[in-house]
């Protein structure tokens, strides 16, 4: 990393990574995850200006990865032009399957599932480039942590009515929904809901390693999901390769019952070996700063300024 001075964004929905870095020290924040339903710009000009305040730096770069980054909000002079008067002379902005890949991959080849609240995969192949999913949870991010507290609140719900087995799950449902009865009008009326949702993930981790069928089954279905974007993402840029990478990062992936069945679900792809990954996203944020136009991803990264 060279001495310019960093400030690295990696934006979920759960929470926001920040990452500080002038050269010589590092310090790492923490902020609300972005809301999917205002501007996006103005939300990380907030973090800029807190991260500012409470470090003191002064940065030359803002360099962002964002969760379900859109062509209307990858306007990076426009970002520029929130967070100039700090400093800031150069803005860099990037989907989050972008960073997250430099994080896990670098400038190797290989693809990188990267699932949490929402889900998205890129493969990187000699020539060519693939993303799979990340179209949000009403249209995609199957097998993401939304995915599975969806598939968590459809099983304790069909449990309630009787059209279902009984599952742990529901202990960890009543405990934040008392009357189950009213639980879906009080989730539609929350705007935190997709956070929440997805939060249940952690809920249906914990019960799969403990035996739950339920659990167990929900967290299977997610792995096939995932394996199955992996491969597709794959498929799409493998040249000759005999063997191909694949990252497996995010939280989802902390359940040791849903990677173990990712992995086993991946090893049906011929030549497709699961690695650990060298760094996570708020890695890739950072070294988003010092990618070039000549890099593979280099074309997916927006600019705008000069250092």
């Amino acid at each position: 990393m060279s001495a310019r001075r960093v400030l690295a964004i990696d934006a979920g929905q759960s929470d926001i990574k920040v990452r500080v870095d002038d050269g010589s020290r590092r310090e790492d924040l923490a902020f609300r995850g972005i809301h999917t339903g205002g501007p996006l710009l103005p939300q990380l000009a907030r973090v800029v200006h807190e991260t500012l305040q409470r470090t003191g730096t002064e940065p030359d770069i803002v360099a962002a990865g964002i969760s379900g980054l859109t062509d209307r909000d990858a306007d990076a002079d426009a970002l520029l032009s929130l967070v100039h008067a700090d400093g800031v002379r150069a803005t860099m902005l990037a989907h989050d399957s972008t960073t997250s890949f430099l994080g896990a991959l670098g400038d190797r080849h290989g693809a990188v599932v990267a699932a949490g609240t929402g889900v998205v995969t890129l493969a990187v192949g000699a020539t060519d480039t693939a993303r799979v999913d990340g179209w949000g949870w009403i249209m995609g991010d199957a097998g993401s942590g939304y995915w599975i507290g969806r598939e968590a609140l459809d099983a304790v719900m069909r449990a309630y009515d009787g059209r279902g087995p009984a599952t742990l799950l529901t202990d960890d449902a009543l405990a934040r929904w008392p009357d189950l009865s009213q639980a879906y009008m009080a989730l539609q009326a929350d705007h935190d809901r997709v956070r929440v949702v997805a939060s249940l993930a952690r809920n249906v981790a914990r019960a799969a390693d403990a035996g739950d069928a339920v659990a167990r089954e929900i967290s299977h279905r997610a792995a096939q999901q995932l394996a199955w974007s992996a491969r597709t993402a794959v498929r799409r840029v493998r040249t000759d390769e005999p063997v191909f990478d694949v990252c497996a990062i995010g939280g989802v992936f902390a359940s040791r019952t849903l990677h173990d069945a990712f992995a086993a679900a991946l090893g049906e792809g011929a030549g497709l070996r699961l690695v650990a990954p060298q760094g996570v996203g708020i890695d890739g944020a950072l070294a988003l700063a010092e990618i070039t136009t000549a890099h593979p991803l280099g074309t997916a990264v927006h600019r705008a300024g000069a250092i």
